[in-house]
């Protein structure tokens, strides 16, 4: 079978495109996806500090002691794509301890793929509980996994559907497997992760779908999401 000719037009336009961007691999995905680290750890370390306080930020109910938030420590986390930078939050009296990320702990990369899985669409609330759960292990009370997660539910609902660009001049598209605990049982589970280019050169994870397994008609579900966007 010859081999099809292609609109020299579109040729030229891709080789422009190529040299303009210089997409590299999935390697290129893997550095792009570290962008989402930060945002979720922060608001995790912001549910410890509500279960810490015993009042969530905003709130004008009556408070039992005088501790209150006061500010935030600059911190750098290593995970297997990247170091990301991350703001902890602080408190007057000086009594709270991260567990997620204790103080002198640095390394971060043992919890990321369960982190991916929660900005994935496809996790119920109940199944981001348990994520969380399974990340702080048996160290945390149910009343404080409920506050934690209370408080990312915001940020995975607003990353998820936040509005895109019209135009992207490249997309990579991959699916990636993690491992998700459910009780005593731990299964493999699809992560459908697509990364845009801009027209100004900048990378964006447009978005992240949690499935059982890849298939094509995943796939064409999730472009359809993407151009409702």
């Amino acid at each position: 079978m010859s081999k099809k000719k292609r609109d020299p037009k579109t040729v030229a336009l891709a080789k422009a495109i190529v040299e303009e961007y210089q997409p590299e691999s999935v390697e290129e995905m893997q550095s792009a996806l570290k962008d989402v680290f930060g945002p979720l750890f922060e608001q995790l370390l912001q549910g410890e500090m509500e279960h810490h306080l015993g009042y969530s930020t905003h709130s004008r109910e009556d408070k039992e002691d005088d501790n209150r938030r006061n500010g935030y420590g600059n911190k750098t986390v290593r995970t297997s794509y990247g170091e990301v930078p991350i703001d902890v939050p602080r408190d007057r009296s000086g009594t709270f301890e991260p567990q997620l990320i204790p103080k002198r702990q640095k390394d971060v990369s043992a919890m990321e793929n369960k982190v991916l899985a929660m900005y994935a669409r496809g996790m119920s609330q109940r199944d981001i509980a348990k994520t969380i759960e399974d990340i702080y292990g048996f160290q945390i009370s149910h009343e404080m996994i409920s506050t934690i997660t209370d408080t990312i539910l915001p940020e995975l609902e607003t990353w998820q559907s936040r509005p895109l660009s019209k135009c992207y001049a490249f997309l990579f598209v991959d699916c990636m497997y993690v491992t998700i605990r459910d009780g005593y049982e731990a299964k493999g589970y699809a992560v459908y992760t697509i990364l845009g280019y801009t027209l100004q050169g900048d990378k964006e994870i447009l978005g992240l779908w949690l499935n059982e397994s890849e298939s094509k008609n995943r796939w064409m579900q999730i472009f359809d999401e993407l151009k409702a966007r």
